[in-house]
């Protein structure tokens, strides 16, 4: 694999992620001032990852996360097993009034011109509460991790999560594993953690322990303060932009050997086109492109990653890993929810090139 990762080829686990999990309450295609009833989802940009390589890429992964002892925990809890990840948590008791909590996102679908919204409500979350000591990583990593991943979504939450994600990566890299980051910069949650300038410092401080970097142009800038180059992309399917950053990410970050991302151009809400590409060692990759017809766009970039992941984690050629990134992404939108029910042969075939023909 022209790649310079060294991963583990065995280990207990191929997979940990540390995060927060979260439970999604979405209406459908109603807005919330106007709905009667919502579906829960069990999701968690981290977990996401690791559950989506359970299920549907049948590798051995966990979660290293909080969980409060309540029934909104116990739901959590069902569903993470549910999905074959081994949970490592800190557990905290609930006061039955205040918390702490686990923390809910409310989302609902859109439907063609009008977008879905998203909001969120973090008020005590135990997540937040994670801090360096929580976890007693030379045990978890003992018998071999192959991957360890973290995220920008769990950095944001409050100043311990960001050192105990370091920590984390530090044992990592002491067990021999590749360490990964998606930097999914949200900007509702860090102007509330201190702003822009807090963000890019922190952000560089986890990044400097990181292998492999998922992000797209406005991560990278926003995230990491990168500049933009000169070259203007024609569409957001051009990967031209992207591309011309990586001099400045690897100026900034040298230890960094691959970044990768999904390309996606949304002509209404349940129409986009889709792509994605990868730099790997100063090499180029692009996968083809589709149309998407969405029926829940939640989870698509984590479907890219965990994708992604699995082709270099099995071995696969560059090329062949930013393809099942593509497909895997391109087949979570077609699901409610935010992590995976598709099977790897579906994934595969549609990477070959399948189609929506019946079958049979």
């Amino acid at each position: 694999m022209s790649t310079s990762l060294t991963i583990p080829k065995g280990g207990a686990l191929d997979f940990l992620s540390l995060g927060a999990l979260i439970h999604r309450l979405d209406p459908g295609i109603i807005p919330f001032r106007k709905a009667s009833e919502c579906k829960i989802h069990v999701s968690g940009g981290e977990f996401n990852v690791a559950a989506n390589l359970a299920d549907c890429f049948r590798l051995n992964t966990g979660i290293a996360s909080a969980m409060v002892d309540y029934p909104i925990g116990d739901l959590i809890a069902e569903r993470v097993r549910g999905m074959g990840v081994k949970p490592f948590y800190k557990h905290f008791a609930h006061d039955g009034v205040t918390g702490p909590n686990m923390a809910t996102v409310y989302s609902d679908q859109g439907l063609g011109v009008r977008a879905p919204i998203v909001f969120y409500n973090r008020c005590n979350e135990a997540a937040a509460r994670l801090k360096p000591g929580d976890f007693d990583w030379k045990t978890i990593f003992a018998n071999g991790v192959r991957w360890f991943h973290s995220g920008g979504i769990f950095a944001a939450l409050s100043p311990t999560t960001p050192e105990i994600i370091i920590e984390g990566m530090k044992a990592a890299k002491a067990a021999g594993a590749v360490t990964s980051f998606d930097l999914n910069f949200r900007e509702k949650l860090w102007k509330i953690f201190g702003g822009l300038e807090h963000a890019q410092e922190t952000l560089r401080r986890i990044v400097a322990h990181v292998d492999v970097l998922v992000g797209n142009e406005e991560d990278l800038q926003k995230g990491l303060g990168i500049p933009g180059p000169e070259v203007t992309s024609k569409s957001k399917l051009d990967p031209s932009t992207f591309f011309g950053m990586m001099d400045q990410v690897v100026k900034m970050q040298p230890q960094v050997k691959v970044v990768a991302t999904t390309l996606r151009e949304v002509h209404s809400t349940n129409r986009h086109s889709w792509g994605a590409v990868a730099w790997m060692s100063g090499k180029t990759y692009i996968s083809p492109t589709c149309e998407l017809d969405v029926h829940d766009r939640i989870g698509g970039g984590d479907g890219f990653a965990s994708g992604f992941f699995y082709g270099l984690l099995s071995g696969e050629t560059p090329e062949e890993a930013v393809k099942i990134g593509f497909a895997h992404g391109a087949l979570i939108t077609t699901f409610p929810g935010d992590t995976t029910m598709a099977t790897v042969e579906q994934v595969k075939a549609f990477a070959k090139g399948g189609s929506a023909r019946i079958q049979r």
